[in-house]
């Protein structure tokens, strides 16, 4: 069996359009601030040198920027100096600005859900990576769209992230499918045909949190995204990994393993202010561990339900590079 938060047949939304508020920038800057405390002061001293560089290389590997970002930014900036005759450290952090901001704007690609009614969005990731919080957030972000939008509660492990999801539900006035127990493949699979019936723009699919190494637990997933498609061929519209900034280098293994299961098309970065390791975005960027062009949809800094933003290089550049009390 299955049901609905709701009572009626009514799903509301927001009729406002999805914006990020006047303090997202302020907000991203704080939830960076331990990436970018690394970076406070290298560039304050009299001349560029090679101290200064060899220090920059270490503070980048420390930001888990990784060693073939850390290397391809390195050179990027050495033929800058070269090439504009730099001399003041000031000019070589705009100068990693402006390379960064390059590495970075690929990654870049806002999150179109118009192409398909219902669009259906599928999450993935590990255990405690922040994939249902996640997904009450994005619902908010949708809303804000003017889009409605059905939560289905695929991960029937665990009863807290079932409760969860239906307290986000609640928070934001929209439908849940859930079973206490069961297949996960069938309460995704109930929620689609529930969407179709009710006219809903987005389904949005939580999954169990698993480790790639768990290869049955994959196949599961994988089994997952087989009967999404038997109710929509086309489906799923997305498949979003989520990930917690604060693995670090792992993430980019993450990213293999759970693409090779599932085809991941885009990501959302979590828990960016709990880490000094924002530097992995630039890993990701760099490696593109799919081997074909992927987008970071979302990036989260905190734990309220409008810290979760789509990604854009330059106001995360920005951010990662701003001066303290800037």
């Amino acid at each position: 069996m299955f049901g609905f938060l709701k009572k009626d047949d009514s799903v509301k939304t927001a009729a406002a359009p999805a914006v990020a508020g006047p303090g997202w920038a302020l907000r991203l800057r704080n939830g960076l601030s331990r990436t970018r405390s690394q970076l406070s002061g290298l560039f304050r001293g009299a001349r560029i040198d090679e101290e200064l560089l060899a220090e920059l290389e270490s503070t980048l590997l420390m930001a888990d920027v990784g060693g073939e970002a850390t290397n391809f930014l390195l050179d990027e900036l050495k033929a800058r100096v070269k090439r504009d005759r730099l001399e003041k450290p000031a000019q070589l952090q705009a100068a990693l600005a402006a390379i960064l901001e390059a590495l970075l704007t690929p990654l870049e690609a806002a999150l179109d859900t118009s192409s398909h009614k219902p669009f259906v969005i599928m999450l993935a990731g590990v255990n405690g990576a922040g994939k249902t919080t996640s997904i009450g957030k994005l619902a908010r972000h949708f809303q804000q769209q003017g889009k409605s939008v059905l939560l289905a509660a695929g991960d029937t492990f665990r009863a807290a992230a079932r409760e969860q999801l239906m307290a986000w539900g609640e928070r934001n006035q929209v439908a849940v499918i859930a079973q206490e127990s069961g297949d996960p493949a069938a309460v995704v699979f109930d929620a689609i045909h529930a969407a179709k019936a009710r006219g809903i723009d987005v389904v949005l699919a939580d999954t169990a949190g698993r480790l790639p190494t768990q290869l049955h637990l994959m196949e599961e997933i994988a089994k997952v995204k087989r009967v999404i498609q038997k109710v929509d061929p086309t489906a799923p519209h997305e498949v979003l990994l989520v990930l917690d900034a604060n693995i670090g280098q792992n993430a980019v293994a993450q990213v293999r393993a759970f693409d090779k299961a599932i085809g991941v098309s885009g990501l959302i970065v979590t828990k960016l202010d709990g880490t000094a390791k924002g530097g992995v975005i630039a890993a990701i960027a760099r490696q593109q561990p799919t081997g074909k062009p992927l987008a970071l949809r979302f990036i989260g800094v905190g734990e309220g339900i409008d810290d979760l933003q789509p990604f854009v290089a330059r106001e995360f550049v920005a951010a990662l590079l701003a001066e303290p009390g800037a």
